[in-house]
C-alpha cells in the first residue's frame, strides 16, 4: 500500500515514496514545470560519528567522494559534467547527517544519476588525492579561524559533557588528519564501510519526468548501494552533566558585539513536530510589539534585538535559546535583563496558553502551506531528503507547516524546564574576564557557576506591569483567495506616470497565490553625494526601521513583511505578503515614516550599532572585504565602511533631521506592483503616492549612478590592509559597453571557465578553499572576476596562477569538441532562461529589469540569442582582445596574509593609493 503524501492544494507536483530492495528510502517528485532536474542524498552519518582519534573524518569523507569513482575515476569529471550541463552541485556535513545534492539539465539527468550514485557504490579514495584533499580541509578550517560563530561554537563544544558526541571538533584540519596517507586512506575506507549503508540513506529525485520513469531510474542506479543493515545508536547520555547547568560562560569575540544567550536544556524535539509547542512558545517570547520583552528592554536602553527558539539540537537534546543583543548599558544590567525574561516566561505559563493565541500562529502556517510557493528543484530535493530523517512519510512535505492544536500538557512540560536550575548563560562581549582558550579557534573564555544569590532572584518572578502578552492580531486572516482576473500584458507596463514618478504593474496569473510584491525606489540627489550623505542615509534607514518595528510587528507576524534599504541613488522599500492587508501596512509605514519621532536615546544607540557593524567589517574574511571594496572602488557613490564611520562619528540628531529634510526636497519615485493586484488598484495606489510626495517634495530626475571606466588603464592595482593569516585576490575585467553581445561573451566565458578554474587552482594546486570565477555586471555593464583566498601563498603567486590559467585556457577551448561546445552553450542558456519557480523570484527579476532599464523585459532573450550564435573562435578572439596579456585593462584587488610577508610582494607603478582622488579623476560610464 502506498502512503499518501499530504501536499499543498497549490502544489502541481506529484509525489511517490518507495523503498528499494536494498532498504534505500526514496521520494520521487514529478515536476512537469521544472526545466531542470535535481537529486539529493542524505546519509545518516555526521561528525557525531567521527572516531575520537580522527576529528573531521565524516567531513573529509564527504570531500573525497567527489574525487572519482571506479566507473568515473577522473577527479574533476563529475564537477565538470554538472557545470557543462547548466547545473550546480555541493554537499555539507552536519552533526548527524551528510547531504549531497546537484541540479542539472533534464536531458542528461540519467547520466548524472549514474555518476552520482557511484559515490555510494564504488568510490576510488585515490591514494594520490588523500594528501591534496586534507589540505583542502585545512583551507576550509583556516577560512573560518576568525569567524566568531565558529569560535563560539567551539567554546560550546568544550563546555558540554565530554562523553557526548556534540563535544567533538567537527571540521577537521591537517593536525587531526595527519599521518601516513596510506593509513589515512585505510581509515577512510573503514569509516565508509562502517557508516555508509543503503538503509541509513534517503534519496529525493525531482524532475519533469513521470513517476514511473523516476522509479525506474532510482531502481536502476541506486539498488546497487550496499545495505549493511546498520543500526544507528548514539550514546544515551545527557549533553549536560548536572554541574554544567547553572553556569555562566563568558566569551570574548573578535568583532565588537555584546550578546547574551539564555539557554534551557530540553529533550529532542522531533516527536513534537505535529503540534510544534516550541514554535508557539517562540511566537510569544519573540513578539516585538508594545508590551513585549524586547519592547521593554529597548525602552530601558538595555537591548536592541531579541530572538527566541534558536539553539543546537540533536538525537537526544535541544538547546532552547533566548538570544538578546545587549547595549553597553544592558551589559551592566545583565541580571535585570534575565529577570525580565523569566517574568515573560511566567506570563506565558499563567496567561499565554490559550487556544486563540495558538490558532493565530497555526493560521499563518495553514495559509503559508495552502499557498505554498514553489522553490527550485535543487532546494526542494535537498530539503525533502533531510525531512525524510525527521517526519513520518505522509508529512514529508507538510511536516514543516503542521500545527494540530494546542496541547497544554505538552507545552507546559516544556515551559516547566525553562527554569534557573535548568539554564546556562552564554555571554559574549569584548570586555569580559577569561582564563582559557578554546582548542583550534583560540577563543578566550571562562566558565563559572552562577552564584546562588543570583539564581534566587529568578526563582519566583513577579511580572512587572510593563510586560504584557500580545493583543489579538488585526492583520491575521483566516483565509484568502486569489482573484481570477487575467493579466492583459505579458510583462509589467506603466500604469501611472507624471514628472518625477512612474509606477509599473503586472497582475500575476501564473502562480495563483493571493500575494503581492511592491517595490518603491525613492531617488534623491542627497542620498549618497558624499560619504557623509551616504552615512546619514544609512542612519536614517536604520532609525526608521527601528522606529517602525513596534508598530508593524503584528503585520510582520501575519506574513506581511517589508524591508527598507539604501542604494547608490536613494532608498528602496520592498513590501510583500497577502494582498488583502498590504495596503493597510503601506499606509501604516507611510504615516509612521512621516512622523519621524527619533529620540536622542535611540539615535545614540542606533548610531553605535551602525558604527560597530562598520568597524567589524575590517574583521571580515579577506575575500569578503575585497568584494565590498570592488564595488566601492568602481562605483562613484559607494564608500568604504571605515570612511563612512569616520563621518558618522561626528554626526548629531540635528544633522539627521536636516538630512531627512534635504533628502525629500526633490524625489524621483519608481515603483513596481506585481502579484494579486488589479490594474485599477495599482493606479489608485500610484495617485495616492503622487499626492503624498507632492506634500513633501518636488519632482526630480533619477540620481546618477556613475561607474568608473577601466578603458586604457592597464592593470590597475589596489592593496587592502587586512589582519588575517590568509592572502586574497580579486581580478576584475570590465566590458566597454552594455550590449547583449558583450553580456553573452562575458557570461559564456565565465560558464566555460568556472569548473576548470576551480579544479585546477583549488583541487589540483590547492591554492585555497575559496576559489572561483563569476559573471559580475556592475551598473548594467557586464564583467568577470577571478577570486582566491589562500592560506598557502601570497598575492603575487595568486596573480601569476590566475594569469597562467587565463593564458592556457585558449588551448583548453580549442580542445573542446563541437558537441561539448554546443552542450556548454545550452547549459548556460538553460540557466539564464530557468523558469521562475515563484512569485518572489519573478518579482525580483522584473524589478532588476526596471533597474537595468530593460523596459522591454527581454534582455535575457537577447543575450541567449547572442550566446546561441557564438563560436569557439569568437570566444578565443574575445579572450585574446580582452585578457591577452598581463597589461590588459583590469582591476586587481589584493590583501597580503600575515604568514606571507616573507614572500615576494605584489607591487606595481599603477597602484591606487588615494581612493578619493582616483574616483574623482577617473573616467565614468553614465548610468
Amino acid at each position: 500500500m502506498t502512503t499518501r503524501i499530504t501536499k499543498s492544494p497549490n502544489d502541481h507536483r506529484q509525489y511517490q515514496y518507495i523503498q528499494l530492495a536494498n532498504g534505500l528510502r526514496v521520494l520521487l517528485v514529478e515536476d512537469q514545470q521544472a526545466n531542470q532536474a535535481a537529486a539529493s542524498m542524505a546519509v545518516n552519518v555526521g561528525h557525531f560519528d567521527d572516531p575520537v582519534a580522527r576529528p573531521g573524518m565524516a567531513h573529509f569523507l564527504e570531500h573525497m567522494l567527489f574525487l572519482g569513482t571506479e566507473k568515473y575515476p577522473q577527479s574533476g569529471e563529475y564537477h565538470q559534467f554538472v557545470n557543462q550541463h547548466g547545473g550546480s552541485n555541493n554537499a555539507w556535513t552536519g552533526t548527524e547527517q551528510t547531504n549531497f545534492f546537484f541540479s542539472i539539465d533534464n536531458e542528461v539527468f540519467e547520466e548524472s544519476l549514474d555518476r552520482f550514485s557511484q559515490f555510494f557504490i564504488a568510490p576510488c579514495f585515490d591514494l594520490e588525492l588523500v594528501d591534496r584533499e586534507r589540505h583542502a580541509i585545512e583551507s576550509e578550517f583556516s577560512l573560518k579561524l576568525k569567524d566568531d560563530v565558529r569560535r563560539t561554537y567551539q567554546v560550546q563544544k568544550e563546555t558540554v559533557n565530554p562523553a557526548h558526541p556534540f563535544s567533538k571538533f567537527s571540521v577537521g584540519n591537517l593536525a587531526t588528519l595527519s599521518g601516513e596517507e596510506s593509513q589515512l586512506r585505510d581509515e577512510l575506507l573503514a569509516f565508509y564501510q562502517q557508516h555508509y549503508s543503503a538503509n541509513l540513506m534517503t534519496l529525493c529525485m525531482v524532475a519533469p519526468l513521470p513517476l514511473a520513469k523516476l522509479k525506474a531510474l532510482a531502481e536502476r542506479y541506486f539498488t546497487s548501494i550496499a545495505n549493511g543493515n546498520l543500526f544507528k545508536q548514539y550514546p544515551d547520555i545527557a549533553i549536560y552533566e548536572p554541574q554544567q547547568l547553572k553556569q555562566q560562560i563568558n566569551i570574548v569575540p573578535l568583532k565588537e558585539q555584546r550578546r547574551v544567550a539564555i539557554t534551557f536544556a530540553l529533550p529532542a524535539i522531533d516527536s513534537f513536530y505535529k503540534r510544534k509547542p516550541l514554535t508557539f512558545i517562540s511566537h510569544l517570547l519573540g513578539y516585538e510589539g508594545k508590551g513585549s520583552l524586547l519592547s521593554y528592554l529597548k525602552e530601558q536602553g538595555w537591548a536592541s534585538n531579541l530572538s527566541a527558539g534558536g539553539g543546537v539540537n540533536g538525537y537526544n537534546f535541544k538547546d532552547y535559546n533566548i538570544s538578546i543583543q545587549l547595549t553597553e548599558k544592558g551589559l551592566t544590567q545583565l541580571d535585570e535583563v534575565i529577570q525580565a525574561a523569566f517574568e515573560y516566561i511566567e506570563l506565558i505559563k499563567t496567561d499565554g496558553l490559550q487556544q486563540w493565541r495558538y490558532q493565530e500562529r497555526a493560521n499563518l502556517l495553514k495559509l503559508a502551506f495552502k499557498y505554498q510557493e514553489q522553490i527550485k528543484p535543487l532546494d526542494l530535493a535537498s530539503h525533502l531528503s533531510i525531512n525524510m530523517h525527521h517526519y513520518e512519510t505522509c508529512d514529508l512535505v507538510y511536516g514543516d507547516y503542521r500545527m494540530d492544536g494546542l496541547d497544554i500538557t505538552q507545552t507546559s512540560s516544556l515551559l516547566a524546564l525553562m527554569t534557573p536550575d535548568n539554564m546556562r548563560i552564554q555571554l559574549i562581549s569584548p570586555e569580559l574576564d577569561t582564563e582559557k582558550q578554546a582548542a583550534w579557534y583560540h577563543s578566550p573564555y571562562q566558565v563559572k557557576p552562577i552564584a546562588a544569590s543570583r539564581l534566587q532572584q529568578w526563582y519566583s518572578p513577579q511580572v512587572r506591569e510593563a510586560l504584557s502578552l500580545p493583543e489579538a492580531n488585526p492583520f491575521i486572516i483566516a483565509d484568502s483567495v486569489p482573484r481570477n482576473d487575467k493579466s492583459h500584458h505579458p510583462v509589467p507596463t506603466v500604469v501611472c506616470q507624471e514628472e518625477g514618478y512612474r509606477i509599473w504593474h503586472k497582475k500575476d496569473d501564473e502562480f495563483n497565490v493571493p500575494k503581492g510584491h511592491m517595490y518603491l525606489s525613492l531617488d534623491s540627489q542627497f542620498a549618497a553625494r558624499t560619504p557623509k550623505h551616504a552615512a546619514l542615509t544609512r542612519l536614517y534607514v536604520e532609525m526608521l526601521l527601528d522606529y517602525l518595528t513596534e508598530h508593524t510587528y503584528p503585520a510582520e507576524v501575519a506574513g506581511l513583511s517589508y524591508n527598507i534599504y539604501p542604494h547608490q541613488g536613494g532608498i528602496t522599500l520592498h513590501l510583500t505578503g497577502f494582498t488583502g492587508k498590504q495596503e493597510a501596512l503601506l499606509s501604516l509605514l507611510i504615516s509612521k515614516a512621516r512622523e519621524r519621532n527619533f529620540t536622542q536615546a535611540r539615535f545614540k544607540q542606533i548610531k553605535k550599532q551602525i558604527l560597530r557593524n562598520w568597524y567589524n567589517q575590517t574583521r571580515a574574511k579577506p575575500i569578503s572585504q575585497l568584494f565590498t571594496s570592488l564595488t566601492v572602488t568602481l562605483q562613484k557613490r559607494s564608500y568604504e565602511p571605515q570612511r563612512m564611520a569616520e563621518e558618522l562619528e561626528e554626526l548629531t540628531l540635528d544633522d539627521l533631521h536636516e538630512h531627512v529634510r534635504d533628502f525629500y526636497e526633490k524625489i524621483h519615485l519608481e515603483g513596481l506592483v506585481y502579484g494579486d493586484w488589479l490594474t485599477s488598484e495599482a493606479q489608485a495606489l500610484g495617485r495616492r503616492l503622487d499626492h503624498i510626495l507632492s506634500l513633501v517634495s518636488t519632482p526630480s530626475g533619477e540620481s546618477e549612478r556613475e561607474l568608473v571606466k577601466l578603458d586604457n588603464v592597464g592593470t590597475l592595482m589596489r592593496e587592502l590592509a587586512v589582519a588575517h593569516q590568509d592572502s586574497s585576490i580579486i581580478v576584475y575585467y570590465q566590458s566597454t559597453d552594455a550590449t547583449p553581445t558583450n553580456m553573452a561573451l562575458f557570461s559564456l566565458l565565465n560558464h566555460t571557465m568556472s569548473s576548470t578554474f576551480f579544479h585546477e587552482l583549488r583541487t589540483k594546486r590547492q591554492l585555497g578553499y575559496m576559489v572561483g570565477t563569476g559573471y559580475l555586471p556592475l551598473n548594467r555593464y557586464p564583467g568577470m572576476i577571478f577570486y582566491i583566498q589562500s592560506p598557502s601563498v601570497g598575492p603575487l603567486q595568486l596573480l601569476q596562477a590566475i594569469d597562467e590559467f587565463i593564458a592556457d585556457f585558449n588551448y583548453a577551448v580549442m580542445q573542446i569538441t563541437n558537441q561539448q561546445w554546443e552542450q556548454t552553450k545550452q547549459g548556460l542558456i538553460n540557466q539564464i532562461m530557468e523558469h521562475d519557480p515563484n512569485l518572489k523570484t519573478r518579482g525580483q527579476r522584473y524589478w532588476s529589469s526596471i533597474g537595468n532599464k530593460d523596459y522591454e523585459f527581454n534582455q535575457r532573450e537577447l543575450v541567449v540569442e547572442e550566446i546561441s550564435k557564438l563560436t569557439r573562435s569568437d570566444l578565443i578572439k574575445f579572450m585574446m582582445q580582452k585578457m591577452r596579456t598581463k597589461h590588459s585593462d583590469r582591476l586587481v584587488l589584493f590583501t597580503t596574509g600575515e604568514q606571507h610577508t616573507a614572500f615576494e610582494p605584489l607591487t606595481s607603478d599603477n597602484m591606487i593609493t588615494d581612493l578619493r582622488s582616483f574616483k574623482q579623476h577617473a573616467a565614468n560610464f553614465d548610468y
